[in-house]
């Protein structure tokens, strides 16, 4: 049935974003729409605006054909019933209960772990462990880009807790956060879902070894641990009543919301924490309880595979012009690459077209200076997301934030646009597609539901394609040779083993 759609879809014609924009004069009522939500105290109100994208009536109503046969509705009713949708791992995918969104009991425990999280977040507050000034993250892929993305959006003016979040075993980063940091008035986190995460163990290891050498008597003392695995953090020297768990069926990337989010808690205090969850619960609701192209996540979802499967584009790029947001492509590209980079189907036979594009990205203005050549007048074709918020994140003259602004939406306007030109070298080709996220501002709420929108996006690409976006075995192969190179008893290729030699490894 699918094949059939997008044999449909092949065969539609591809007007112009000019021609569109000429044929519908309501196009813009169509394909912009205001989200907030009224259900929570906080304001979240962003406006998405897809009008720029090629799709149309036609395109739209044969995605919405598309998704019915390719079951999305009973998809995504088994996302948020906590039915096991990670079928390569045997597991549900319950990121939304996090959120108080999802099967009542997995909403029940996610609120249990949050009070104990809050307890603890508060006690260190109010000064029950000593002077706390910093806190070292350690975590790596989903466990360090989520909450090194919220502290920098949301904690920039007056953190509670200065928190560094370090990823890398590159021992560079490790003593990059040490110098910033006193150890007499710094606790460690240490975040891995089993606890057994060597780069993560590793720097762990060297972070207590930090704080004993620096006259810290109980360097494991100083520790909370975030995992799946309470019994592996005990094992390795936390004390139980600094642990904080968080279920098995929250996947890495999509871990922010639970015990993960404990640094986010940390820099900003829990009530802002809690408005950062209640606005990823509005998005839940809204992408849980709305069909077809109102639905804003599908929408892109719809735009995004109409990008990628009709008209070949392999990138997306995601531009934030808001310094607040720099960190968001970064993030996006584990979201969208470690879940829909695949070439099986859920039933392991093989996709039938392309998967997730190439996301890739940076912050405005500088991107203009850099990369936008490409954009303009290269031979590649990329759609591009547009985010930005109207609330400044500075005290300045004004004239920074609406130079910023216009500069973003004169993009936009330009891609679509174009210009003619005698000399070929100054003539710019336009109908380049774009979309705009444009936040109110940048709230703990707005963000929650900014990050939720892209989850769901993920999620409902996956769907679309056929595909599991909760397992990410692509992810273990290399891992698995770093481990045999460790301990020294496997042969390589010739370009391997020369340079491990080189290096002095082998």
């Amino acid at each position: 049935m699918s094949k059939a759609v997008w044999t449909k879809l092949e065969g539609l014609p591809k007007p112009t974003l000019k021609a569109l924009f000429a044929a519908d004069p309501a196009r813009l009522d169509t394909f912009a729409t205001h989200f907030e939500a009224s259900d929570i105290e906080a304001d979240c109100g962003m406006r998405f605006d897809w009008s720029k994208t090629h799709l149309d009536a036609a395109h739209v109503a044969a995605f919405e054909e598309l998704a019915a046969a390719m079951d999305f509705d009973a998809r995504r009713k088994a996302l948020f019933d906590g039915e096991i949708v990670n079928t390569t791992e045997g597991r549900a995918a319950e990121h939304t209960a996090q959120r108080g969104v999802g099967k009542e009991a997995s909403v029940e425990l996610a609120a249990e772990f949050h009070h104990r999280m809050a307890a603890i977040v508060e006690a260190i507050h109010r000064g029950a462990m000593g002077e706390v000034k910093h806190l070292i993250h350690i975590g790596i892929g989903g466990s360090a880009l989520g909450p090194a993305l919220a502290i920098d959006a949301l904690a920039r003016d007056g953190a509670m807790v200065n928190v560094q979040v370090v990823s890398n075993i590159d021992g560079c980063a490790l003593e990059a956060a040490f110098a910033k940091c006193d150890p007499a008035t710094t606790m460690l986190a240490v975040a891995s879902k089993t606890f057994t995460t060597i780069e993560t163990m590793t720097n762990a290891e060297s972070a207590i070894a930090w704080l004993r050498d620096n006259g810290v008597e109980d360097p494991y003392g100083r520790v909370v641990a975030l995992t799946a695995a309470p019994d592996k953090a005990i094992e390795w020297g936390v004390d139980e009543t600094r642990i904080l768990p968080f279920s098995e069926s929250v996947g890495g990337r999509y871990s922010l919301w639970s015990s993960i989010g404990f640094p986010v808690a940390m820099a900003l205090g829990w009530p802002d924490f809690a408005e950062f969850l209640d606005g990823a619960a509005a998005m839940d609701a809204h992408f849980r309880d709305t069909d077809g192209l109102a639905n804003l996540p599908l929408r892109a979802a719809f735009a995004d595979q109409y990008y990628t499967r009709l008209r070949g584009c392999q990138t997306r790029g995601v531009f934030a012009y808001d310094e607040r947001l720099k960190l968001l492509p970064d993030y996006l590209q584990q979201l969208e690459m470690e879940s829909n980079g695949k070439s099986v189907k859920v039933d392991g036979s093989p996709v039938d077209g392309p998967s997730a594009p190439i996301t890739w990205g940076g912050v405005g203005t500088d991107a203009q200076h850099a990369v936008f050549q490409l954009l303009h007048q290269g031979t590649n074709i990329v759609p591009v997301d547009f985010i930005a918020a109207i609330g400044p994140g500075d005290d300045l003259n004004p004239a920074h934030h609406r130079i910023l602004l216009s500069n973003c939406f004169a993009q936009g306007a330009a891609l679509m646009a174009g210009k003619a030109s005698e000399d070929p070298a100054r003539a710019y080709p336009g109908d380049r597609p774009s979309a705009t996220i444009l936040l109110d501002e940048v709230s703990p709420a707005t963000f929650g539901a900014l990050i939720a929108f892209h989850e769901h996006r993920t999620f409902a690409n996956a769907v679309l394609m056929g595909i599991n976006p909760f397992d990410q075995f692509g992810v273990e192969l290399g891992k698995e040779i770093a481990k045999q190179i460790e301990q020294g008893d496997t042969a390589f290729d010739p370009s391997t083993e020369a340079l491990l030699e080189l290096a002095g490894i082998k």
